[in-house]
């Protein structure tokens, strides 16, 4: 079981799961790490466990999993019982108690507007996640600005559809991509 920048090396395309049915696809592709977009507190376990026996990297969209408080509590209950590989999360303050839980940290930030790229800079210098997942993931020049504001490891998420948009955003500074398109699941090295 590798850190989360060593299975990004072996393989920089992540596999993102938003409907359960997609799962066990993404668990026999080549893909080193699953981010899970979807799931209850009834089924989140079950699924940390497929995922672990399969030897992948687990991490988990806390604002997105059903029936957890997304507050203190839903996070430390995932963190210190569902035991995942890090935490998702488009909120400054559950990065900052992710870290405090020792759980390495990918905040989400969705660009739509100068304002919301301003305000997602200022985000990632005060809340310091180890990685960030920038929407849409294919804009290039973004991508290349906040990484330079920021220094922070970047992912290319959201609209990723083809072997173009992975080489496009991994030569955009980001060091990895994420999709739930399980076409791209299987470009490895491209």
């Amino acid at each position: 079981m590798g850190s989360f920048f060593d299975r990004i090396e072996i393989n920089p395309i992540i596999a993102a799961i938003n409907e359960l049915d997609q799962l066990d696809e993404a668990l026999d592709s080549p893909c080193e790490i699953i981010f899970l977009l979807t799931g209850n507190i009834f089924n989140l376990k079950e699924i940390a466990n497929r995922v672990k026996s399969k030897g992948k990297g687990l991490y988990i969209d806390i604002d997105l999993i059903d029936g957890f408080s997304k507050d203190t509590w839903g996070l430390e209950y995932i963190v210190k019982n569902i035991y995942p590989d890090g935490i998702i999360t488009s909120k400054e303050n559950l990065v900052r108690l992710s870290k405090d839980l020792g759980s390495f940290t990918i905040l989400r930030l969705f660009v739509m507007d100068s304002i919301s790229l301003k305000n997602g800079i200022r985000s990632i210098k005060t809340s310091r996640p180890h990685a960030v997942e920038i929407f849409p993931g294919i804009m290039p020049k973004i991508m290349k600005m906040v990484y330079e504001k920021t220094n922070t490891p970047i992912i290319a998420s959201g609209l990723i559809m083809d072997k173009e948009d992975v080489i496009e955003g991994l030569n955009s500074n980001a060091i990895a991509v994420s999709s739930n398109n399980k076409n791209v699941w299987y470009m490895e090295g491209s």
